[in-house]
């Protein structure tokens, strides 16, 4: 049984970007994977069908200390994904909560964590979720966030995005690998090139080049305008692949909005040369 190699990260830091850059390195495909078909090498670890086996109620009817007893038992399943290593992503923060640590230490092999600024988060979660810029800036600094919750997917804890960040990246780890978004997009082949290092592997310069243009931007989105993306939201106001931009911020927030998100996150903003 493969312990579990952690894709983490605040919601839309690119995970997704993340995840389809593994498959296309290590199926090593002729054409770009498809979007619809991220499960193939990775699981999350919050979809209510995997609870179910522990406890047949329906997902929504879940305490959030029921998901708590619930998460170490999933993701001791999770380890027959495969025999060797088993990637799943993630946006719990890593902290205990009812006494249960959400990231379960046992069955954790490595953890990859994304982050990216919180101003440009503001701007993508938002329209991914539907709702007002201003709301989502006060959900960014809200410690007690959670999504899901219904009967396709338990409750997931979030909070606060200083919070997520710090919980993940205070306690430095050899098998703990931090990337920011904004250095993806800037240098792609030397981020990617760190990733495949860190599982262990040796990159292949030709294999490495093809998988980052098989998930560019442009692909991942020509791929969802002409199948559609399953993890698009119903309520969502853009496609999910939306701009795969940094620094739209300068343009999108007033004054006023930015200066709350660089008050309310100026510690964890500072640590990572975002202010």
């Amino acid at each position: 049984m493969g312990k579990l190699i952690w894709l983490a990260s605040f919601p839309k830091s690119g995970n997704t970007w993340l995840r389809a850059f593994l498959h296309n390195y290590l199926t090593d495909p002729a054409t770009p994977h498809p979007i619809n078909r991220l499960t193939d090498l990775t699981t999350g670890e919050s979809g209510a069908a995997l609870y179910h086996r522990h406890d047949p109620r329906p997902a929504s009817a879940y305490t959030a200390a029921d998901a708590a007893r619930l998460r170490p038992r999933v993701h001791h399943d999770l380890m027959g994904n495969d025999p060797e290593r088993v990637f799943v992503k993630t946006h719990n923060p890593a902290i205990t909560l009812h006494g249960t640590p959400l990231i379960t230490p046992e069955v954790t092999d490595r953890a990859v964590y994304l982050l990216r600024d919180p101003r440009d988060i503001a701007i993508s979660y938002a329209a991914h979720v539907g709702i007002t810029l201003d709301a989502m800036i006060a959900l960014l600094a809200d410690d007690r966030a959670v999504s899901g919750g219904n009967d396709h997917k338990i409750l997931e804890f979030i909070g606060s995005w200083s919070r997520h960040v710090a919980s993940w990246t205070s306690n430095p780890h050899p098998k703990l690998l931090v990337l920011r978004y904004e250095d993806l997009l800037a240098d792609p082949t030397d981020a990617f090139t760190d990733i495949i290092r860190f599982l262990g592997a040796t990159p292949d310069p030709a294999r490495l080049q093809r998988a980052i243009s098989f998930s560019s931007f442009a692909t991942l989105s020509r791929q969802e305008y002409t199948t559609g993306f399953a993890e698009r939201p119903a309520q969502a106001k853009t496609p999910f692949f939306r701009t795969g931009t940094s620094a739209q911020w300068r343009t999108l927030l007033t004054n006023t909005q930015r200066r709350r998100i660089e008050r309310d996150h100026a510690v964890q903003m500072r640590r990572f040369d975002y202010m």
